[in-house]
């Protein structure tokens, strides 16, 4: 079980982008890398190429280290780590390790 999912609102610790909060996209496990909705943009050069797609230079998201964000408590509203717990039923859930509360 991975602590940074995709859909998870999670906040840039380091780097150009720090202090932004952003989506997760895509987790990429292999690299340990994920993809950022509005984090570590770069420019990238377009070319037309049909009639109705436009060229030129757009701005698109780059994978970012998982060790370089964090995760975004939904009940504290500030970033913290994600631990694990056990429920009574057997089933493990994420939980937030400065409020205790499930993720």
């Amino acid at each position: 079980m991975q602590k940074i999912r995709k859909n998870d609102i999670v906040q840039a610790v380091k780097g150009k982008d720090k202090g932004k909060k952003g989506k997760v996209i895509q987790v990429i496990s292999a690299s340990g890398r994920a993809l950022v909705e509005g984090l570590n943009l770069a420019k990238k050069h377009k070319r037309q190429t049909r009639q109705d797609q436009k060229g030129g230079i757009v701005s698109i998201e780059m994978p970012i280290a998982i060790a370089n964000i964090m995760l975004v408590c939904k009940h504290c509203n500030r970033p913290s780590r994600a631990g694990f717990s056990i429920l009574k039923d057997g089933t493990k859930i994420r939980i937030c390790k400065t409020c205790k509360e499930a993720i």
